[in-house]
């Protein structure tokens, strides 16, 4: 009677460690990032829903765009199959307080590297070099960005393709901030506005798209460089060093270049070439 009540005990005892080690488990699977290479672990890779071109939610639920295929070359790179990818849309205001937060391990979605944002996220890359322009009707008599003077201008609330526009070319255009892109050139299209701006890439997404062919043009001004990166957390040179090394990667074996004619071809956009890890142009 006392072996068998000794062996209930340790029984019992096993139960507990083994259903404790299983929730465990569960808690690490749900972070941001896990172990990758074949696990049954998943990373969240911040992105936007709302940029043809570049990064595109389509209505069946799958993703396109250059920073798409950038991210999941990139997530592969670290050891992770494309289904244990979860692309998590992360708006421009957001994008700090996402990484901050744990939300995504990593965030491809149009990232202008800058001293101000450097604060608070380091930045793997840069992986393309885009200017920013302006987007018009394709009747517009605008050519330059001083022409915005009086004139009424989008852009994304948070960006700041615009208010560099007011600084350095027309102090006395009228600024209107919307919480997306896809808002901006609807506006766009129905008047309201006179021109869209943020970088060419973007812009060449959106003029691509089939219901917008014709409707617009590029002015090609390159009013400034954005030289998009990878954002990470600060702090997190680990995941860095390995995001660059994938880089360097997609590069050399043809990637990078492939997934630009894939994205940006139909609008016969003019890319700069593959950027170099840490060469940020001024």
């Amino acid at each position: 009677m006392k072996f068998r009540k000794v062996t209930a005990a340790a029984a019992t005892a096993i139960v507990l460690s083994v259903t404790a080690t299983a929730c465990g488990g569960d808690d690490d699977k749900s972070s941001a990032s896990g172990s990758g290479s074949g696990g049954g672990d998943k990373i969240k890779v911040g992105i936007k829903y709302d940029q043809p071109g570049l990064g595109l939610k389509e209505p069946d639920g799958t993703f396109s765009g250059f920073d798409v295929d950038v991210a999941t070359y990139v997530a592969k790179e670290l050891g992770y199959d494309a289904d244990q990818i979860e692309f998590v849309e992360t708006k421009t205001p957001d994008r700090e307080n996402a990484l901050k937060r744990g939300d995504v391990k990593f965030i491809a979605a149009t990232y202008s590297i800058n001293d101000e944002r450097k604060k608070s996220v380091d930045f793997a890359g840069p992986y393309l070099l885009a200017h920013q322009d302006l987007l018009v009707k394709a009747d517009s008599d605008i050519t330059e960005a001083t022409d915005l003077n009086d004139k009424n201008l989008c852009s994304v609330t948070g960006s700041t393709s615009a208010q560099n526009v007011k600084n350095d070319f027309a102090p006395k255009a009228n600024l209107t901030e919307r919480s997306g892109y896809s808002e901006c050139i609807s506006a766009l299209q129905s008047g309201a506005v006179d021109a869209l701006t943020t970088d060419d890439s973007i812009l060449a997404g959106f003029a691509a798209q089939e219901q917008y062919k014709g409707q617009f043009k590029l002015l090609g001004l390159k009013l400034s460089n954005e030289n998009y990166g990878i954002g990470v957390k600060k702090g997190d040179t680990e995941t860095l060093n390995k995001i660059n090394t994938a880089l360097e990667k997609m590069v050399s074996d043809g990637a990078w270049e492939k997934a630009v004619k894939d994205n940006f071809g139909p609008a016969n956009y003019k890319n700069e070439p593959a950027p170099k890890i840490g060469n940020i142009v001024k």
